[in-house]
């Protein structure tokens, strides 16, 4: 398969920081590379090094083909042109569906949809992709999986997600101790790899150490000996030359045993394997007052002449974890913006508790002081508290050197732990986050599962991770065909959640009836509210 690229001996360095160091790989016509590694390895500057936007400190990346055409989709920009549009491109956009419009008032998935839209109809030999499935629904990577499988050029692509990378890849380029490993296969080819050289390393270890303490016994026990062999050469009724002679040729094997341990141990060289040390990171809940958080009644909100939804009617308790799920653009981060303000229903009503002290997670990931340090941004007064902070910067995975360096040199997974810090150090009773796994690698999703799991407030989470959603809520609210739904837990209620379900059953049982006692059943609503009615019911004489 001809090369397009080489990249030899290539070291990277920011701001006096060596980030990559003796890189060499090279990029083969035809294939589609997964490029892994984590939060801050150097995944995207590698990517911008091959787009030529910044160069090597050292070593070269070398096109072997004349004219060499590479295009780069980024994972996040505040601005993009939507004029002067290919026939390819406008092909893409109408197959996403995405809507026509100004791109700041489009959902972060159709915003990437654009941005990839436009990389992909360029016909790129190289097209390199910075977390292209961030922000998609499942129609959404389906599409682009099928984009990426029927692509002409090369593709090269920064992706936690696991089943996507199955899907697509061919090659994995892991970054590992500042350089990057190459693995022919997809994510779980490159899985099965790594664990089998763990444990093979592992029984390597562990014949080595078996043999360590084997000689060691033996180089004891000879010692030993040597030493009696000694002392018995200095009494007088033993004969001294003997027993010296004795203790010399144990000297001598003890020598021999080491020298052989050493040139063993130099032989094999295995060393322990590393154990993944999990860590999970405690976020306390203040206290909350009364049970509702939050109560809707008929909303509806539209943007221009799309609506969203309508007739939207539910509550949302103190205490719950509710997922609120729909395709781009269905109205989610919308309605998460009308729950802080920023934002206002086009019709019926939305009550928040007062009390609610809200941390809200967005999906910007530009709107952090970008030229702050962590040092200055978590500003503490006593040095106990300036612990805390430094603790949690290398709990989440930041090195020592980043508590003094601006946050624009920092990558996309690490800006959003830095506004993961901010709700860590205050007690929040309601954390509300949109789409808080993009840009996380799979170590620090794995933390926010857990650190989420064992959080006791109240949780609103947006996210097309299904797997992290099972991990963190256990209620849903769904956004389709333009009407926002509630979903019930499946999970075996207490005797008190009992109790306060019931009694959310009964008010919204009798909010229905209330309606249903002023229309007709020839009605359009009439038979909808009559089986919410039915459903109610049922549900409350089965409890």
């Amino acid at each position: 398969m001809q090369e397009l690229v080489k990249i030899d001996s290539v070291n990277i360095e920011i701001e006096g920081t060596l980030l990559l160091e003796q890189v060499k790989a090279g990029v083969r016509r035809g294939e589609v590379i997964g490029l892994i590694g984590n939060n801050g390895a150097g995944k995207s500057t590698l990517l911008k090094l091959l787009n030529g936007d910044i160069a090597p400190s050292s070593g070269s990346i070398t096109p072997l083909i004349q004219g060499l055409k590479t295009v780069m989709v980024e994972q996040e920009a505040m601005d993009h042109s939507r004029k002067a549009l290919s026939s390819g491109e406008t092909a893409l956009l109408q197959k996403w569906d995405v809507p026509d419009g100004p791109y700041e008032q489009l959902s972060g998935g159709e915003k990437l949809k654009v941005r990839l839209a436009r990389g992909i109809a360029q016909n790129a030999h190289l097209l390199l992709l910075d977390e292209p499935t961030n922000h998609l629904d499942e129609e959404g990577i389906g599409f682009l999986i099928k984009e990426l499988k029927g692509y002409r050029g090369t593709v090269i692509l920064v992706s936690h997600d696991r089943a996507f990378l199955d899907e697509v890849a061919d090659v994995i380029w892991s970054i590992e101790n500042k350089t990057v490993v190459t693995y022919e296969g997809n994510y779980s080819a490159y899985v099965k790899i790594v664990e089998q050289r763990r444990l093979t390393q592992q029984r390597a270890y562990e014949k080595q150490q078996k043999l360590i303490e084997r000689i060691e016994g033996q180089i004891q026990d000879l010692t030993s000996w040597s030493g009696k062999a000694h002392a018995q050469s200095t009494k007088q009724e033993f004969p001294k030359e003997f027993y010296r002679s004795k203790a010399k040729r144990m000297d001598a094997q003890v020598k021999s045993k080491r020298k052989r341990l050493e040139k063993e141990i130099e032989r094999i060289n295995a060393e322990p394997v590393e154990v993944e040390e999990k860590k999970h990171l405690s976020v306390r809940a203040g206290r909350r007052a009364g049970k509702r958080l939050l109560e809707v009644k008929d909303l509806g909100k539209a943007h221009g002449s799309k609506e969203l939804f309508r007739g939207a009617s539910f509550t949302i308790q103190n205490g719950e974890r509710v997922a609120v799920t729909g395709g781009n653009g269905s109205g989610k981060t919308t309605f998460l913006n009308m729950i802080m303000g920023k934002e206002t229903p086009d019709e019926g009503e939305m009550w928040l508790s007062p009390a609610a002290k809200i941390g809200y997670l967005t999906q910007e990931v530009f709107d952090l002081p970008l030229d702050e340090t962590p040092e200055n941004l978590f500003y503490r007064e006593t040095f106990h508290d300036r612990g805390q902070v430094r603790n949690l910067m290398i709990y989440l995975g930041f090195g020592k050197s980043q508590w003094e360096e601006p946050i624009r040199h920092m990558s996309m997974g690490e800006r959003v732990k830095c506004k993961l810090i901010k709700y860590i150090l205050e007690d929040r009773d309601v954390l509300i986050l949109d789409e808080p796994t993009n840009h996380l690698d799979l170590l620090s999703r794995e933390q926010l599962e857990h650190t989420l799991a064992a959080y006791d407030g109240t949780l609103i989470v947006v996210s097309h991770d299904r797997y992290f959603l099972e991990k963190t809520t256990s209620a849903e609210i769904t956004i389709e065909n333009r009407k926002m739904v509630r979903k019930w837990e499946q999970a075996e209620p207490s005797k008190n959640e009992r109790e306060e379900l019931k009694m959310q059953l009964e008010t919204e049982c009798q909010e229905v009836l209330g309606k249903l006692s002023f229309m007709t059943p020839t009605q359009k609503e009439y038979a909808e509210l009559d089986a919410r009615f039915n459903e109610l019911t049922k549900r409350i004489r089965d409890m």
